[in-house]
């Protein structure tokens, strides 16, 4: 196949996009989700075999709007199966399972794409290029198979240079996982430009790679070239930018996750941070027999920690308010905000431009 679409820092132009997110819309599907309020791609489908489903046989009159009630977020129609969307050029697997395993019940839905001639693009631990019925139908029908999350070939240790770059640099973490740490970094670095800063993200994760182009997998990474990883793109980024969004993973008190967290932590030698949480969470999400700790004793983590390396300190909170109406959103905002003893809000439903605020009264950042 002659592929005369030009392609991006990501090694592709995706086109027109489908995003594969069967029985996960919107809640479990979070890189779909981000691709949707983020990305800038053109997606003409969401495939959820439940939601369409719903309806009378597979074809539904459902859309995104449905569900997600924001208007950052792309509409477009929701279909069962890949063969119901309309014309695309590539499908997206916008499901991020604990582990990052492949369904087989999504193989039907990949298989389609390929022999559409579609290219599929994975953030999964399990990769495609390996299977070799994926390659063969690839190879068969002229379609390219990308696994964004198989990390650069020369990574090295961390050098210990982030806190010598000439940039504000300041990191989201989080009480647990799926906090809200990517959006509140792509709200933020939006808040910063429109304010006139020179802002960009350092994406950590397979939906912030899809949003920003560009990134690597920290989790996928040698753990010992995790830190020296995130170092790279920090080193990378801070040559063209004021301030630098590190867009966090995990969490320090998550029983499985941690260690991509220090490594973040250690490698960004973040300025400041932005500590993410979800109104009401008491335990770690699929984990709950491991309550989650005050947030101020979560904060008091991190800044100890990340001080070990080089000194930092939590200078906001933002706040996942959205299963909360919107009296009871400002409630649990001002709540999390007394107990941190930071400003703090919810970046979706509020803006950041408070978080920013904070950010510029805390550090050298000229605003």
């Amino acid at each position: 196949m002659t592929d005369t679409r030009e392609t991006t820092a990501l090694g592709f132009d995706p086109g027109r996009v489908a995003l594969l997110a069967h029985e996960g819309f919107p809640d479990r599907a979070k890189t779909a989700l981000g691709v949707l309020r983020y990305a800038d791609y053109e997606v003409v489908a969401v495939l959820d075999r439940e939601i369409a489903g719903e309806g009378h046989g597979w074809q539904t009159d459902y859309t995104v709007s449905d569900f997600v009630d924001d208007d950052r977020v792309q509409d477009a129609p929701i279909v069962g199966r890949a063969d119901e969307a309309p014309g695309f050029d590539t499908l997206v697997i916008g499901v991020a399972p604990i582990g990052g395993g492949f369904d087989a019940s999504w193989r039907e839905d990949v298989e389609r794409a390929l022999k559409s001639g579609a290219d599929v693009v994975a953030g999964l631990h399990y990769r495609l290029n390996e299977d070799e019925e994926f390659v063969g139908l690839a190879e068969e029908h002229g379609a390219r198979l990308f696994d964004i999350r198989e990390p650069p070939a020369d990574l090295s240790v961390s050098e210990g240079h982030a806190r010598d770059v000439d940039a504000t640099v300041v990191g989201t973490v989080g009480t647990d996982c799926s906090t809200g740490k990517m959006t509140t970094t792509c709200e933020l670095v939006n808040a910063a430009r429109e304010r006139g800063i020179d802002a960009a993200m350092v994406p950590t994760g397979q939906t912030g790679i899809l949003v920003a182009g560009w990134g690597i997998a920290v989790d996928r990474a040698i753990s010992d070239f995790a830190a020296g990883a995130t170092e790279r793109m920090v080193l990378a980024a801070a040559a063209d930018h004021d301030l630098i969004v590190v867009e966090g993973q995990g969490s320090l008190v998550h029983p499985a996750y941690s260690g991509v967290t220090t490594s973040i932590l250690h490698g960004a030698m973040p300025d400041a941070l932005v500590m993410c949480h979800v109104a009401g969470r008491e335990a770690v999400h699929g984990y709950e027999s491991f309550p989650i700790p005050p947030v101020r004793e979560v904060a008091d983590l991190y800044e100890s920690l990340g001080g070990a390396v080089a000194p930092t300190e939590v200078v906001a909170g933002a706040l996942d308010t959205h299963e909360l109406d919107a009296d009871s959103g400002e409630q649990a905002v001002a709540a999390y905000s007394d107990e941190l003893g930071v400003p703090a809000a919810d970046p979706v439903r509020d803006g950041a431009e408070a978080i920013v605020d904070a950010i510029v009264a805390s550090t050298d950042l000229d605003a």
